[in-house]
């Protein structure tokens, strides 16, 4: 697909400031460069720092009551949101606002890690993509996040029937996922549209198959993967979040990261770090 993104959407989110970020963002964290390499080849597991681990640390004496999510077959699957390049890749049309994010998470590799252990213990796989047709750029209103996406071709694909120009392009698939998403049993339904389930057939392809439990992952994290949570809980399941297997976008505005930790932490089912939900799945199969 050609995406043209010369051009200013009006939001403060210009070609020119996601490049400036993104050198920002390179330069200004340590071994930064290197470990986005590595998460685009799967050479080299990436875990979260330990300045990230610190910063996003959940409080030593909680305010709240502690819950947890027991994972049980046949009633459990994986969901992730937005595995894709325009997110998770150096080479995606946001990563000078979720790049520093995604770095210090370790976001990647987690994700990858995410759907080895589904896969080894036979657990359903969903995915829950984004993608934008051209009918979809002739909306008459948007928010401020939908404008920024449309007006910088994120997500863009040629049409619902066209697969033209998709491979490698900013709505494919990171490459280290395709092998997961694409072995004919991974679920992948039809793309949601502003940021929650609510118009694709996530939940219907879940309920088909008797799931009600889900473990979450994806991007973004304060916008799609919360509104996954949220519209999923509204529907009657249990979600567990893992907290490392997603990362927000950094901007003026504030740390969307930040933002969706904190409310996962007063939402949802369970928390959960990647080595933990690895560990569990693993247990339960």
């Amino acid at each position: 697909m050609t995406q043209n993104h010369n051009h200013d959407c009006g939001c403060g989110i210009t070609p020119e400031y996601v490049d400036l970020a993104r050198r920002r963002v390179l330069a200004g964290a340590a071994g930064a460069a290197a470990a986005g390499a590595a998460a685009l080849t799967g050479s080299a597991a990436t875990a979260a720092t330990d300045e990230a681990r610190a910063y996003y640390a959940d409080p030593e004496t909680p305010g709240l009551p502690q819950v947890d999510m027991e994972i049980e077959p046949g009633r459990t699957a994986l969901v992730v949101t937005d595995p894709q390049i325009d997110f998770l890749s150096e080479d995606g049309v946001t990563w000078g606002v979720v790049g520093e994010s995604v770095t210090e998470q370790g976001t990647v590799d987690n994700i990858e890690r995410l759907f080895a252990a589904a896969k080894a213990a036979g657990m359903p796989v969903f995915i829950s993509p984004h993608y934008y047709y051209p009918h979809d750029h002739q909306w008459q209103f948007e928010g401020t996040l939908e404008k920024t996406m449309h007006s910088i071709g994120m997500f863009d694909r040629l049409g619902p029937l066209n697969l033209g120009n998709f491979e490698g392009s900013g709505a494919d698939w990171m490459p280290q996922y395709k092998k997961y998403i694409e072995d004919g049993e991974t679920i992948v339904c039809s793309p949601h549209k502003v940021y929650s389930p609510a118009q694709n057939d996530l939940n219907l392809q879940m309920r088909k198959r008797g799931i009600d439990k889900v473990i979450l992952a994806g991007m973004s994290a304060n916008l799609c993967t919360q509104a996954h949570l949220y519209e999923l809980l509204e529907l009657g399941y249990e979600v567990a979040v893992v907290r490392d297997a997603t990362a927000g976008a950094k901007v003026p505005e504030g740390d969307g990261y930040l933002a969706a930790i904190i409310n996962f932490r007063m939402v949802a089912n369970a928390v959960w770090w990647t080595d933990d939900a690895v560990k569990r799945i693993a247990a339960a199969s």
